[in-house]
């Protein structure tokens, strides 16, 4: 009989997302968030990583897949969130949020998104994202660190925080999801990708109608789930430690360095975190059309 590990110690209780079991073998973690468009605020990103820890207890769990409720699976950060993180039990060693200049804010995008994703990235399960509608900036955090992306046809990728004044959203992996030209492409023009076209690049698995995308989520997981959990975990081990091996923990860390030099430099010159026209270029581009290229 599987061993529920220290399931029972961790709280089942959450409010902005939902944890299912759809099927033996097999959590769900769903954003819960529709009328914000899932736009993660820090109650919301410390939920999932809860949810991901009562996954990877429950022995009885071989896959975990990601979902999101409403009519697009993320809209980014909640730009509007400014809940004190000293009120969560951190999950890293960083601290120090409250520290004057720029160092405040650094220490806490450490552990909620740089160390979130980073965490998520290497949990020893395997994870299925299913991505539908609008997948922006921040809400690429959601889908990047996971393993497999299964996309509904109308579901867009883009990162346009450029026009913050930073190089891009805080988890950069631009260049191994997209490759080194399209990444380019994506952050120089604040532009959507589609999800075909992510499907050739090699960032999206399979891209599959809106109404068929629960089913073709689900038997991806049935399929993985019929392996041994140690196959499945040595596997994952495998390919990530052949991307550490081309140096992307390296690699990500210096673009997260390089995110609060665009920081610091929006506070010194506009006593802002970020260029203040920033989100009046990306609403402009929107309304013309211009974010889908």
């Amino acid at each position: 009989m599987a061993r529920k590990g220290k399931q029972a110690t961790i709280s089942t209780t959450f409010e902005r997302i939902r944890y299912e079991n759809p099927e033996p073998n097999i959590a769900r973690i769903v954003l819960a968030r529709a009328e914000q468009r899932n736009a993660q605020d820090r109650k919301m990103l410390y939920e999932i990583d809860r949810a991901f820890r009562i996954a990877v207890a429950d022995d009885d769990v071989k896959v975990i897949i990601i979902a999101a409720d409403g009519p697009h699976f993320s809209a980014g950060h909640d730009l509007h969130d400014a809940e004190d993180l000293n009120n969560y039990e951190t999950v890293s060693l960083w601290g120090g949020f409250d520290e004057d200049g720029q160092a405040g804010m650094m220490n806490g995008e450490e552990e909620i998104y740089l160390g979130f994703c980073w965490r998520w990235r290497n949990l020893p399960k395997p994870t299925i994202v299913q991505v539908h509608g609008k997948v922006i900036a921040g809400g690429l955090m959601l889908v990047w660190p996971f393993d497999i992306v299964i996309a509904s046809e109308d579901a867009t990728f883009s990162d346009p925080v450029v026009a913050f004044g930073v190089n891009g959203h805080e988890f950069f992996t631009h260049a191994w999801e997209l490759g080194a030209r399209k990444a380019k492409e994506m952050l120089f023009t604040g532009g959507a990708f589609s999800a075909e076209e992510c499907r050739q690049l090699g960032m999206v698995n399979h891209v599959v109608p809106r109404d068929a995308l629960e089913t073709a989520t689900l038997e991806m997981a049935r399929r993985i789930a019929k392996r041994p959990a140690i196959g499945l975990r040595l596997a994952k081990l495998a390919v990530n430690q052949s991307l550490d091996a081309q140096g992307q923990w390296t690699a990500v860390q210096s673009a997260f360095a390089l995110h609060h030099v665009g920081h610091a430099n929006a506070r010194a010159k506009y006593g802002y975190p970020v260029e203040p026209s920033g989100a009046e270029l990306i609403r402009n581009d929107a309304k013309a059309g211009k974010s889908q290229r």
